[in-house]
């Protein structure tokens, strides 16, 4: 993960380069923007974009291109961003009226068990929506405006090639940054598009893949084995990175735990939420340890033969996750679905208690969106002083 050329900058004391790594999980992802609002409430009156280099997964890709994209004017982006989470209605990202559930409910099964409409993308939900409210809430030329003006070195996104069986990050940035090409993870230079960001959010079975250029993509996080490796590619010597565990970082997972066990059979919803926090969480996580694992033995090296060591160079990273489970947050929220998705998510079992891990993926409501901005913020607030000292504030 840690890559040849990239790591040596942070040996010869150049100056710091910062990432931002926004990580995947649906609605979960408002929790980053109400982190980011607090970074925006932690810095000076005027201060410039702190992250010349974005990275951004699944849902974590809008918020890294819109960031991006207002990069010129990074307090007001934040509060765009912020508004943008807090107006969310279902609707807006996919058809949640009983005739557009009912028929791409149809259309599944038409194509999944019979065959039928062999030109239809399999997917159990209609996102259509979700294209019309990006192209109207994202001005890209923002882009090229802030790494023009220096505000900003790179914003990539990631999405998983079905063919391929690539995570191909899409990158924009300044013309000095070589493509990549690692085991399964592929860096590729281009004009960032709606398509890019529609592909990296089509979450597996639940959102249709999109077509770019010959192959199509669907969500990031699939099979992204070193989702830090970007940032550091695109040269990042440290980062920050916001992630959407449903566990609060720093609880000793090999503790015992007394477990409340039913002994009922799991429900559809709940294999569901394993594997989709299986997708967008465990792969970052153990990234996270490598990377920690990594500095470990940097530092346990005389600083010549690190030089010499290519890719051993230490790589500063900081943390912020939610400090509260987001299932509970979204169980208590679950009667804001509108009633034909209640409906159609009640049989699996997402809409009970245990299934609620599924409706935190899924649930772009107002109510359980502002919940989460404001425990982004809150968190965000509470690691002030060291947000501070990582920043250089």
């Amino acid at each position: 993960m840690l890559e040849n050329a990239i790591a040596m900058d942070a040996v010869n004391d150049v100056e710091p380069v910062t990432g931002l790594i926004l990580s995947g999980g649906g609605a979960r992802a408002a929790y980053q923007v109400g982190v980011l609002a607090g970074i925006a409430d932690l810095l000076p009156a005027g201060a410039p974009n702190p992250f010349p280099v974005i990275v951004g997964t699944s849902a974590g890709a809008i918020n890294a291109v819109k960031l991006a994209s207002g990069a010129l004017h990074f307090r007001t982006s934040i509060h765009q961003l912020t508004e943008f989470w807090q107006g969310f209605r279902s609707h807006q990202v996919l058809r949640s009226d009983w005739p557009g559930v009912s028929r791409q409910a149809a259309r599944f099964l038409g194509k999944s068990l019979l065959g039928l409409g062999s030109q239809i993308p399999v997917a159990l939900l209609d996102s259509s929506p979700l294209r019309g409210l990006l192209t109207e809430r994202l001005d890209l030329e923002g882009i090229d405006a802030a790494i023009q003006a220096r505000h900003l070195r790179a914003v990539a996104v990631t999405a998983f090639g079905y063919e391929s069986g690539h995570a191909v990050t899409f990158y924009q940035g300044k013309g000095t940054i070589d493509p990549w090409l690692r085991h399964r993870r592929v860096g590729v230079p281009t004009q960032l598009t709606i398509d890019h960001l529609l592909a990296s959010s089509a979450i597996p079975l639940l959102f249709a893949p999109v077509k770019i250029d010959q192959e199509y993509f669907g969500d990031g996080a699939v099979r992204q084995s070193a989702p830090i490796s970007p940032a550091l590619h695109l040269g990042a010597n440290r980062v920050l990175v916001v992630g959407v565990s449903g566990n609060p970082r720093g609880v000793d997972a090999n503790r015992d735990v007394r477990r409340v066990t039913t002994g009922g059979q799991p429900s559809l919803a709940q294999i569901s939420g394993h594997l989709l926090n299986s997708t967008f969480i465990d792969s970052l996580e153990s990234d996270i340890e490598v990377l920690e694992r990594m500095n470990l033995l940097s530092h346990l090296l005389p600083s010549e033969q690190r030089i010499r060591q290519q890719g051993l160079a230490p790589v500063e990273v900081l943390v912020i996750a939610p400090s509260q489970p987001i299932d509970q947050i979204a169980a208590r929220h679950r009667r804001e679905l509108p009633p034909a998705l209640r409906t159609f998510l009640r049989g699996p079992g997402a809409t009970k208690t245990s299934g609620a891990s599924v409706l935190s993926y899924l649930l772009f409501e107002a109510g359980y969106c502002s919940e989460l901005i404001e425990l982004g913020r809150y968190d965000a607030i509470a690691q002030g002083e060291q947000l501070k000292r990582f920043l250089r504030l």
